[in-house]
């Protein structure tokens, strides 16, 4: 389908409105960017639809591979852009601040093709259980599997809450089942198939392998790091291998106990005891990091007399 030419795109203008409405500043860096470019696209379109969408036909046997990227930034109509952009924003404002911007760009480049990789093998096997090649035709656009692969991350960072689902109120780690089933219902014509891949990638992230995978490839890399979960700097042992980090002892290990003129006295009497003694430890025993104490005290008169000394 093309967008009508020479009509007022409502859909777009009232994602500018919302847009507007965040506030440019309140939206973050990759966010914007993938905002910017699905608007820029609906408006410039590389191709027409039919030559930029995907399906097994194309992609798998005509191997236009290309089409992995162009398929989920182009649009139908404005209305299928709008309801996209909206739901991209406020996932993209949670779950960018938490992943941190980098991490999310990873996320959604891979997302964006590994989404229509899984859209054509569900399609394949719909042929081959089914006995029905138009399935190798079914052709889709737009951004909405990469929405639904999102919104599983967005429940597994953010669990326990619950979602309004047209008007239900549904547990979030069920909400994106309940939307797929709901969408297709009330809108036929929308990809169940592309819908369907975007939940699965978001389970292959969350409890498979694909997080793993992606870690390893972006290799040594010092910003690819997956923020959701920092360091514990509190915890006995973080860091690197065979250098393992253990929480330092309490104060109270290192000060005896002592206020800080305690402190500062007992370091000035052992400076003066071992200026004394020749700097000789006791019985040959080494003395401990921190404050160490001689076995033997002495008058307040003799400590006046050796601070008198010392000065």
């Amino acid at each position: 389908m093309h967008r009508r030419q020479g009509r007022v795109n409502a859909g777009l203008l009232l994602l500018l409105y919302q847009i507007s409405q965040v506030g440019l500043q309140n939206i973050p860096s990759v966010t914007l960017g993938v905002l910017a470019l699905n608007i820029f696209l609906f408006l410039n379109p590389v191709s027409p639809l039919h030559e930029v969408c995907i399906s097994v036909h194309e992609g798998f046997y005509r191997k236009n591979w290309q089409r992995l990227l162009l398929s989920p930034v182009h649009h139908a109509d404005d209305w299928h852009l709008y309801y996209n952009m909206v739901s991209m924003l406020w996932k993209g404002i949670m779950l960018e601040k938490k992943l941190k911007s980098i991490w999310f760009a990873y996320i959604i480049a891979v997302f964006s093709v590994l989404t229509g990789v899984v859209y054509m093998v569900l399609e394949f096997m719909l042929v081959k259980i089914l006995d029905d090649p138009l399935y190798e035709r079914n052709c889709a656009v737009g951004f909405s599997g990469v929405l639904f692969a999102l919104k599983v991350l967005n429940n597994h960072y953010n669990p326990g809450r619950v979602s309004n689902v047209f008007g239900f109120q549904i547990p979030s780690k069920y909400a994106c089942w309940v939307e797929l089933v709901a969408i297709h219902l009330i809108s036929p014509g929308t990809s169940f198939a592309g819908h369907l891949a975007g939940i699965l990638v978001g389970l292959m992230y969350t409890m498979g392998p694909l997080k793993k995978v992606m870690k390893a490839c972006a290799g040594g890399i010092s910003s690819f790091t997956d923020p959701a979960r920092p360091r514990d700097y509190n915890s006995e042992y973080y860091g690197y291998p065979h250098y393992p980090y253990r929480t330092p002892r309490s104060y109270y290990d290192y000060t005896g106990g002592l206020t800080e003129e305690e402190q500062l006295e007992r370091a000035v009497l052992n400076s003066l005891n071992e200026r004394d003694l020749g700097g000789a430890t006791y019985n040959n025993e080494r003395r401990p990091y921190g404050f160490w104490f001689p076995p033997e005290q002495h008058s307040e008169e003799e400590r006046r007399r050796q601070r008198l000394r010392w000065f």
